[in-house]
């Protein structure tokens, strides 16, 4: 299956990727590090996660305070955001 980011979603994987490495050196590319981890469990079963009401998946990260939501679509994996588990909940799901 292929990866996609929303357009809103790469944006926000930036812009943590950049916050954590103004907070210290390296930690940023842990962050990226650990969602590319993620998005490669997704990959390799895309079903795991079960399907909300909403007809998406969610993902946590094990580390940093983030979630992924994605929907398949096709043969294609869209990752509607990098959203932070305490901030808006729920502010994403327009883009589905």
């Amino acid at each position: 299956m292929i990866v996609e980011f929303l357009d809103e979603a790469e944006q926000e994987l930036f812009e943590a990727v950049l916050w954590y490495e103004s907070k210290e050196a390296g930690l940023g590319q842990r962050f990226r590090q650990e969602v590319g981890h993620v998005l490669s469990r997704i990959v390799d079963a895309p079903l795991l996660w079960r399907e909300s009401s909403g007809g998406y998946r969610r993902v946590n990260c094990p580390v940093f305070p983030y979630y992924i939501p994605y929907f398949i679509r096709d043969k294609k994996i869209i990752v509607a955001a990098i959203a932070h588990g305490r901030r808006n909940p729920g502010y994403w799901k327009s883009r589905i």
